[in-house]
């Protein structure tokens, strides 16, 4: 009877473990089918994006061109058609080849933002007369759609049509590198302190606690910190670089220090005592053959770091860096802004096309993201040793 009880109960725990084995299974399925939906989502919202409509003109450099009147380079049927961002960098484009006064050329030059719409088949506020001239230079090979190479050489505008993401990402490579000078030598040196110098007393655990709170709090703190020290004490301009940075090193400090103590933590004694037993110093010990054995998972927890904080916003946004940046930074001091505050002000537009160019952003961010997390991964795993 014992052992009919017992088969029994063997049977139900393997039902339970077979049943337990489904439901992971179809959480994998469930979180794989999230990801397919999210980025092909993703992929039909941004490609759009890739593609800018231009129509073929006749443009005539004159004078009243020169002089601002930027809409009479161009033929009055075409006019409307044409995109006035475009339109208004010819004055500027005389001023730097006065050779091309009063002489005509033939151009592909960027549509209105409606005529793109258009032709990618959403709905237009394009009058029903332009629908027609479209679709006749269509007919005619005048009008289509290229590669947007602006995307990625133009900098924010209020015509989506000439709106790009340069801007946004020179300020983030600002940003990112001003926030790896600060945060990893800091948290670096930080960590090997703590983990091979410091006494155990009360205050270093008071401090080691205090790290491991500051790396779980809202980043939105470090903006409002990083507002009250460095804007509002240290004066750095607001909205630059140099602000971003200083801010977003505050909030990677813990990461790298906590990273790094792992990575140190990990290296066996063995190996300090066989230094400090032929003679070395601690700090030759730690500088010689520790700190190299370990600098693989430093540099890996570093990346991974750098890497929250390049999609960080909100600390951003409170130091300034959300502003309307339609050139590239020359300086660390210069106002800048960054490719997650790009994608979150593209995102709050009612347009269509910045709809577009939000996706396309994404995309963008989410690549680098992937690529730096990659790069962790492929130093841990080369690198790496196993004691």
């Amino acid at each position: 009877m014992n052992n009919i009880k017992t088969s029994s109960a063997i049977r139900r725990r393997y039902r339970a473990d077979g049943r337990f084995k489904v439901y992971c299974l179809a959480a994998v399925l469930f979180a794989l089918l999230f990801l397919v939906f999210f980025f092909s989502d993703l992929m039909t919202r941004g490609w759009p994006a890739l593609l800018q409509a231009e129509v073929q003109a006749d443009i005539h450099y004159s004078e009243v061109v020169a002089e601002g009147r930027y809409r009479k380079a161009i033929d009055k049927s075409l006019r409307p058609l044409v995109s006035r961002g475009w339109l208004r960098t010819l004055p500027l484009y005389l001023e730097d080849h006065p050779q091309k006064m009063g002489s005509r050329e033939e151009l592909w030059v960027i549509a209105s933002s409606a005529v793109d719409q258009y032709l990618k088949g959403h709905s237009s506020k394009l009058k029903l007369r332009h629908r027609k001239l479209v679709d006749k230079l269509k007919s005619e090979g005048r009008i289509k759609l290229a590669f947007n190479t602006g995307l990625f050489t133009r900098g924010d505008s209020k015509m989506p049509e000439i709106a790009g993401i340069r801007s946004a990402v020179v300020g983030t490579l600002y940003v990112l590198f001003l926030t790896m000078i600060f945060a990893l030598p800091t948290g670096i040196m930080t960590a090997i302190y703590l983990e091979e110098f410091a006494p155990d007393n009360r205050f270093i655990r008071l401090i080691e606690l205090n790290i491991n709170n500051l790396a779980a709090i809202p980043s939105i703190m470090f903006g409002l910190l990083g507002l009250a020290i460095f804007i509002n004490f240290f004066g750095v301009p607001r909205s630059s670089a140099l602000a971003g940075g200083l801010t977003l090193a505050l909030m990677t400090l813990p990461v790298v220090v906590i990273s790094a103590r792992a990575a140190l933590k990990a290296i066996p004694d063995s190996i300090r005592e066989g230094a400090l037993g032929v003679g070395a110093s601690p700090w030759q010990s730690i500088w010689h053959h520790v700190l190299p054995l370990a600098m693989p998972g430093i540099m890996t927890g570093s990346i991974i770091g750098l890497a929250q904080a390049m999609g960080e916003t909100a600390p951003l946004i409170i130091v300034g860096m959300i502003a309307y940046i339609p050139d590239s930074p020359d300086g660390i001091l210069d106002a800048a802004t960054v490719l997650p505050a790009q994608i979150y002000t593209w995102a709050g537009e009612p347009m269509r096309a910045y709809a577009e160019r939000t996706a396309a952003g994404i995309l963008v961010l989410l690549a680098v993201l992937l690529s730096m997390n990659a790069l962790a991964i492929g130093l841990r795993r080369h690198f790496e040793r196993r004691w």
